[in-house]
């Protein structure tokens, strides 16, 4: 084990030297391609350069320098031009903001409004005075130079919108992607009979996400998000070390194959609802909150997955719908339910007859600092192998509790979470499942299954944009089984990661965490993690 140990220091280390190195190379080459890319300007910046050098060089009059006092002659004959033709100087209420001097530029932005209105005047054929026209030709000589840089930076303004319209993706669609690598090592003896030591092997894996968010309206979003990876579980059950509690928050195996990992559509009815439709692995995270600020993300939060979120979150993933409803700014309403297997019409899936679950959270957050939650859900299994009973994570008697049988539960969680400074924060839940054997000789038969956590965040620890945090708890356990088979002894998790942002793009986190008693009788199983996150 202590080889195994250092192997895996090893391989961090020399990952971290790599990412470092590869970091500040990337960070060097972004501001080369931003240079490139913003070549096309290289001549506008040149010209407006020159045209401010000239406009400053045309100021030979110490007057001109000065700001225009409501005194000065041409105050006030802007004033009697912006009230005799309507002109907009560039404030909502149409006024030089009472009786006070404005700068020169000011002033040139409300005399190139009222040149522009009475322009279109003369084109609609109607009618100036003479004089009113010799006194604009006066301005617009005293005020040349101003007027000049105005128009020198308007047309900037204007080929930077049209650069951008021709370089971006889509008007309507933005690409959001992620990418995920990590080494990962469990430690531990392979069971308590024998007490011979794992024989797990380091690995690398990845995870890549690239999503397509479209708003046809500004209000609406449309989700399609790609996923590949190749996050493998170990025969012949649990993630790794044999054990459901040693699985992470990084998910995923499409043998490196790109799938349709979402495919959702969201949009409002009136001020206060939002509904989702969603045809791929619809969870009840996508539309609740979660209540766990620092640890929910996959790719910058917690290491394992029960330090993540709590497991009623985990128990579903197919279609369905789901609203979002705000009684007031600070309570929301949640309904949601989905079906694992909605478009098979055959005999024990379908949208209501297979695998499902229907939930429901209210979350109450009176300030930004504090929130807390109460979620019920009621989930059918039609076997173990459709799915874990509490959500992957937990002892095998609390993922299956009736070897295999037809399962239904009902559960509630309770979460909170508080900011109680701007780098202390405190999370967590309590959660409690009652399970009922639905078939098979078990019929009848029912289980109660529990498990809480509680994580310290520190934000900003060391660096801003950094992220400590420490987790404790209790993965799920079958407290007990009508007819036998509950667990014996309580697990205990205990989990710490740091993560440090290299630059906005990416972060780079070492973590760690260990279960002790995963299975009765068995000894502590350790998971050591070194995850890169790419953002993008």
């Amino acid at each position: 084990m202590l080889n195994k140990i250092w192997k895996f220091i090893y391989l961090s280390s020399f990952s971290l030297s790599v990412i470092l190195l590869a970091s500040s190379d990337f960070s060097a080459r972004a501001g080369e391609q931003k240079k490139v890319d913003n070549s096309s300007f290289d001549v506008i910046n040149r010209d407006r350069e020159n045209l401010e050098t000239n406009s400053l060089n045309q100021i030979t009059n110490v007057n001109q320098l000065r700001d225009v006092s409501p005194t000065d002659w041409a105050f006030e004959a802007l004033r009697s031009l912006v009230e005799r033709y309507g002109c907009i100087v560039g404030y909502p209420d149409r006024t030089f903001r009472g009786i006070r001097a404005l700068s020169r530029y000011e002033f040139a932005a409300g005399l190139n409004a009222c040149l522009n209105q009475i322009e279109t005047l003369i084109q609609t054929t109607e009618s100036v005075l003479n004089e009113d026209l010799e006194t604009l030709q006066r301005l617009i000589k005293e005020f040349e130079a101003e007027l000049a840089l105005i128009s020198a930076r308007t047309d900037d303004l204007e080929n930077r919108v049209a650069f951008l319209e021709d370089h971006q993706f889509s008007t309507t669609t933005k690409l959001v992607g992620e990418i995920i690598f990590a080494a990962v090592q469990v430690f531990g003896e392979e069971n308590a009979t024998t007490g011979a030591e794992l024989e797990e092997q380091i690995t690398l894996n990845q995870r890549t996400r690239l999503s397509l968010l479209t708003s046809f309206t500004g209000k609406d979003r449309l989700r399609l998000r790609l996923q590949s990876g190749n996050f493998l579980s170990s025969p012949p059950r649990g993630f790794r070390g044999g054990s459901n509690t040693t699985g992470l928050s990084i998910g995923g195996n499409t043998n490196n194959n790109f799938i349709l990992n979402k495919f959702e559509y969201r949009f409002p009815i009136g001020k206060r609802t939002q509904l989702w439709i969603n045809a791929v692995n619809f969870n009840l995270d996508d539309v609740a909150n979660t209540l766990a600020p620092y640890t929910v993300d996959a790719a910058t939060g917690a290491i394992s997955g029960f330090g993540s979120y709590a497991p009623i979150y985990y128990t579903s993933s197919g279609a369905g719908a789901a609203f979002s409803h705000n009684f007031t700014e600070q309570l929301n309403l949640v309904g949601f339910y989905s079906a694992l297997q909605p478009d098979r019409p055959n005999g024990g899936v379908g949208l209501f007859n297979g695998q499902f679950v229907a939930a429901t959270q209210l979350t109450y957050q009176p300030t930004d600092n504090i929130g807390v939650g109460v979620v019920y859900s009621h989930n059918y299994f039609p076997g173990a192998t459709t799915g874990f009973v509490s959500g992957g994570f937990g002892s095998f008697a609390a993922d299956d509790p009736f070897n295999g049988a037809a399962t239904s539960t009902d559960n509630v969680a309770l979460l909170g979470t508080w900011q109680i400074s701007p780098k202390f924060n405190l999370e967590g839940w309590g959660m409690y499942a009652r399970a009922y054997a639905e078939s098979g000789i078990r019929q009848g038969d029912s289980a109660d299954i529990w498990n809480w956590k509680l994580t310290t965040a520190f934000p900003d620890l060391f660096a801003e944009g950094n992220l400590g945090a420490i987790t404790v708890g209790n993965p799920p356990r079958a407290y007990y089984i009508e007819g036998g088979g509950e667990d014996r002894e309580t697990a205990w998790l205990v989990e710490a990661f740091y993560r440090f942002k290299i630059n906005q793009y990416i972060s780079l986190t070492p973590g760690a965490f260990v279960i002790t008693n995963p299975e009765d009788g068995r000894a502590p199983l350790w998971v050591g993690v070194l995850r890169t996150t790419f953002q993008f």
